[in-house]
């Protein structure tokens, strides 16, 4: 649980990926999820695949990654399953499988190379709600602590002798009672101590506040962000009509 879970904590790196501009990182994201819809074909998706990999080699976290594709598999391997079931078609069952790791994967590249205060300052470029923004970054940086604290509370109650790997699929979910009343409670301190932190730094009293770090973008910044679209112009082009022309 600790090795999956690291997979999506963000952790600063020195990588030339690192040091783009969070905008950047995000329009290379939402690129490579747009692409992951518009394929027809597994042969396809494993090209945008090998692609989100050598992305993640540049960046310095494909270890990472692969801990993010070992914890989607299972949900793949449902999904393929119930696909399976329903269209009776291996191959559609297959891509829609596939489909849900590369989406996972295009948007864990984003927040695994991305810390919240990065995340925090593109949306407020984006003009949104002041009250979003701030409630989306606290839920982003709280969901690794949470994972953390759960992963603390498991072993120590295993220490106390709690089985959660044995017995029957119900006796599973009783025995995780005594793991989430613990990790509720930890919740409902950290939000109430949040709130006084808030009010206890006048939260609200400014209608727009400024900021200390302001992005701006740099050459290499406006060269990547080029090459991403003209790289996805190109592959939409070749899976609409170059690649049908060669393949049955």
């Amino acid at each position: 649980m600790m090795w999956l879970s690291g997979g999506f904590i963000f952790r600063k790196g020195t990588s030339r990926y690192h040091r783009l501009d969070p905008r950047v990182k995000l329009l290379i994201s939402a690129l490579m999820f747009v692409t992951t819809l518009i394929v027809r074909s597994v042969f396809q998706l494993a090209m945008v695949l090998a692609f989100m990999v050598a992305v993640a080699a540049i960046a310095t976290v494909l270890r990472r990654v692969a801990r993010t594709m070992a914890l989607t598999a299972t949900f793949s391997a449902f999904i393929f399953i119930i696909n399976i079931i329903f269209t009776r078609n291996l191959e559609t069952s297959a891509l829609y499988a596939s489909r849900f790791v590369a989406i996972v994967v295009s948007t864990s590249l984003f927040f695994i190379t991305t810390s919240p205060d990065e995340l925090e300052q593109v949306m407020k470029m984006f003009r949104l709600p002041r009250d979003v923004v701030f409630a989306f970054v606290t839920a982003v940086r709280f969901i690794p602590v949470m994972m953390l604290d759960a992963l603390q509370i498991m072993d120590a109650q295993k220490s106390r002798g709690l089985e959660l790997e044995k017995g029957n699929l119900l006796r599973r979910v009783r025995n995780m009672i005594p793991i989430l009343i613990p990790l509720v409670v930890n919740a409902v301190v950290r939000s109430g101590e949040l709130a006084e932190a808030m009010e206890s730094r006048a939260y609200g009293a400014v209608p727009r506040p400024t900021s200390l770090a302001l992005y701006r973008a740099r050459t290499a910044d406006r060269v990547v962000a080029i090459f991403a679209v003209l790289t996805f112009a190109f592959a939409a082009y070749s899976f609409y009509f170059l690649l049908p022309t060669f393949l049955p």
